[in-house]
């Protein structure tokens, strides 16, 4: 029996802090000036969430989903979104053999550890809804049929501002769906330099090597589900999150998944940072991305000029911090 679980606790935090780190490192050697958006997406990853990435063209949205690929030693594929993709493309078919004279599943892309769902909201309405319940329930059903995906499983999406042409708004359910929000921005000016310099981001990402085994993935995702949270903070973050319904600047409120999303992404951030227990700040840094692109703002807010980051900031400021949250 473990004499200090305590101290265990402290150690198995500060080696989830150095893979954390050294795995962020990794995907920097070819996504750079971007550190802060690598952790989010890493943390994303270990909450077992699924990550929306939206930005213009060309700013490096698909190389940090293809780096993030990379850099874990499991299975990813990539799933190119064009009106004329079908649901089947994605989550696969039942094709009838004559052979044996029963129809056999031919598992589809999304069967991956990391699928990369590039340019989502260029797929149709019809399509987008394809991933639904593989995204929430992590299994695909067919003809009545459930087939399960392989954990850990992530589907990391990129999205074009939604007034480009040819692209469809993604629906408020699967918006949902999606534990994290980021957009990437342009890169500083040293940073831009410094991918010129650096020569073709594809062949540098094929020399990309994993720094972390399926295993170690899972040990670490089972350590940041088991995290210590003080009762006051769970209150704290139920309290950030219902701050949000019934605003008057809002049409939808965030869900209770919303809150759920919240936790798990706090406590992979409070072991990224070597402890064993959460605080306030790990809640407060999230809450923006995590809650922000689950919120619908009114048309009069939004001619104002008001976002769903505005009101989760207020929210934030509102509701009264915890003290010693994490004893």
């Amino acid at each position: 029996m473990t004499e200090n679980p305590g101290a265990d606790a402290d150690a198995s935090a500060g080696r989830f802090a150095q893979m954390f780190a050294a795995l962020a490192g990794n995907v920097e050697r070819v996504v750079r000036g971007k550190r802060e958006k690598v952790e989010l997406a890493l943390t994303c990853l270990l909450a077992e969430g699924h990550l929306l990435v939206e930005d213009v063209p060309g700013v490096g949205k698909t190389t940090l989903a293809r780096a993030l690929s990379a850099s874990v030693e499991a299975r990813w594929t990539r799933i190119q979104f064009t009106p004329d993709l079908l649901p089947g493309d994605i989550t696969g078919v039942s094709i009838y053999n004559q052979g044996t004279g029963a129809f056999e599943f031919h598992a589809g892309p999304i069967f991956a550890n990391l699928a990369v769902a590039d340019e989502i909201n260029r797929g149709s309405p019809k399509t987008q809804s394809a991933l639904l319940e593989v995204m929430e329930e992590r299994r695909v059903t067919v003809e009545g049929v459930p087939h399960p995906v392989p954990r850990p499983f992530m589907v990391i999406a990129t999205q074009n501002p939604v007034d480009m042409d040819g692209t469809y708004p993604l629906p408020e359910a699967q918006l949902d769906r999606f534990l994290m929000r980021i957009s990437m921005g342009y890169p500083d000016h040293q940073a831009e330099v410094a991918l010129l310099a650096g020569g073709p981001t594809g062949a540098m990402l094929d020399r990309l090597p994993p720094v972390l085994g399926r295993e170690d993935l899972a040990r670490m995702i089972d350590f940041a589900g088991r995290l210590h949270v003080a009762p006051a903070l769970l209150d704290y973050l139920v309290r950030v999150v219902a701050a949000t319904r019934g605003h008057p600047d809002l049409r939808l409120g965030a869900s209770p998944r919303a809150g759920v999303a919240l936790l798990g992404a706090a406590r992979v951030r409070a072991a990224a940072a070597g402890r064993a227990y959460l605080v306030p700040e790990d809640v407060k840094a999230l809450a923006v991305p995590v809650i922000a692109h689950r919120l619908i703002v009114t048309p009069e807010a939004e001619l104002r000029g008001r976002t769903g980051a505005d009101v989760v900031e207020e929210a934030l400021r509102n509701v009264p911090t915890p003290q010693a949250a994490g004893v």
